[in-house]
């Protein structure tokens, strides 16, 4: 009789296994609630193991690098002396060093672990920066009241990928154009509306206190960023050598700072290129969780549709290239809407649009985005608009907490 093989391509193995390990993980943690359950039972409500009602507030980070969004918040809390649950997907998150009064921070471990924590997780009021609530792994908890999602990028909310926000309570935004984006998507679903208050933005708030303490300097070389985003639209992958080449050969020293996704997942994009283009005196690749130096030290930024953009343009107030043609609106949001995103009809007026037929022309157009006209009153008027109470957002976000939680209490 024959042998009968069986063969699963890595794909479906990867998957099994992450399905199996999530049903895993979420039997664990439901077996560990019937168990508390079963104590509180029987020791008439006396357990002070198992606590009904869950913590008021909880704060879910899924990697340290939103860190600048939720440390300012934390500490607007701290100072109100309004206790926090912080839970964190990453194990080397800074904060789970720290011995925070008035903050429980915890690892609840990376990937389906911590999609299993969460949904089982209590509380009145859950904050993140993590869209696809009820959409991928994450679903909504039983025993939480009410999600709070806040904008970690003042670029869109329209830029993640689809059904992003259609299961929050309420959203944190950044500006008056952010709404009336998730009004117009929640329109054209027929969904629910959210709640949504305008609060600025923390994490460029901060930013822009950091900013502010480091003396300026002008670099004695030209220095250019090149910060793309990621995926099939992203530069690394579109244009990936020619344009590197081609800023190299403007003379400038170049740093390239590729997204932190690239790093992970397409290796077979970024690991050739840094082969090609060695660290030099020339070439720096900039790999680290904090993108500042690198916005810092740079005269402009070449990109794509990043949400780096208005980091580098609001608050650097420096000028920008951006491949005007990248961005693809298939997987996301945007794709729901029969006009461009905001931040598309505003990057003509804070930099330059450039496309293949460009690559041999960088260096006029780096010099053209460097001393033309406008673009600064460019950049200050969308401050206004995905950028309001700037230096207060953390206050803002507090106290829209606050809000939440007192009246769901």
């Amino acid at each position: 009789m024959g042998t009968m093989l069986l063969y699963i391509d890595p794909g479906t193995g990867t998957m099994l296994l992450a399905a199996i390990l999530g049903i895993f993980t979420t039997v664990v943690f439901a077996c560990r609630g019937l168990l508390l359950r079963l104590k509180f039972f029987f020791t008439g409500g006396r357990s002070k193991d198992y606590k009904e009602e869950g913590d008021d507030l909880v704060i879910f980070n899924e990697h340290k690098r939103y860190l600048s969004t939720f440390r300012p918040i934390l500490a607007e809390l701290q100072k109100r002396k309004i206790p926090v649950r912080y839970l964190t997907a990453s194990k080397d998150d800074p904060l789970l060093e720290k011995n925070l009064e008035g903050i429980k921070c915890e690892f609840i471990g990376e990937g389906n672990l911590a999609w299993a924590r969460l949904n089982h997780v209590r509380a009145k009021v859950l904050l993140s920066t993590t869209p696809g609530l009820s959409v991928y792994q994450w679903k909504r908890s039983k025993g939480v009241q009410y999600y709070v999602h806040i904008l970690h990028a003042v670029g869109s909310a329209l830029g993640y990928r689809m059904f992003g926000l259609d299961f929050y309570d309420a959203v944190l935004v950044g500006g008056p154009v952010h709404e009336k984006e998730i009004r117009e998507i929640e329109e054209i679903r027929q969904i629910s509306k959210k709640t949504i208050v305008t609060v600025g933005c923390p994490y460029m708030d901060s930013l822009k206190q950091r900013f502010d303490a480091v003396p300026k300097r002008e670099n004695p070389v030209r220095t250019v960023l090149l910060a793309p985003s990621w995926g099939q639209s992203g530069l690394l992958t579109r244009f990936g050598e020619p344009l590197i080449r081609s800023l190299i050969d403007t003379g400038a020293r170049l740093i390239i700072r590729p997204h932190p996704q690239t790093v992970l997942t397409e290796k077979d994009i970024l690991e050739p290129l840094q082969e090609k283009f060695p660290e030099s005196d020339r070439v720096a690749w900039d790999l680290s969780d904090d993108n500042f130096p690198a916005l810092l030290m740079s005269d402009i930024m070449v990109t794509d549709f990043s949400g780096v953009i208005f980091d580098y343009a609001l608050v650097f107030d420096k000028p920008i290239l951006y491949a005007g043609d990248a961005f693809d609106p298939a997987p996301y949001d945007a794709a729901f809407v029969d006009h461009p995103l905001w931040k598309y009809s505003v990057l003509p007026k804070i930099g330059i649009s450039f496309g293949e037929d460009d690559l041999g022309s960088m260096k006029d157009l780096i010099e053209k985005a460097l001393t033309g006209k406008g673009y600064a009153e460019g950049r200050s008027d969308a401050r206004s608009q995905v950028w309001k109470y700037e230096g207060q957002g953390a206050k803002a976000a507090a106290d829209a907490l606050v809000a939440f939680y007192t009246h769901k209490g």
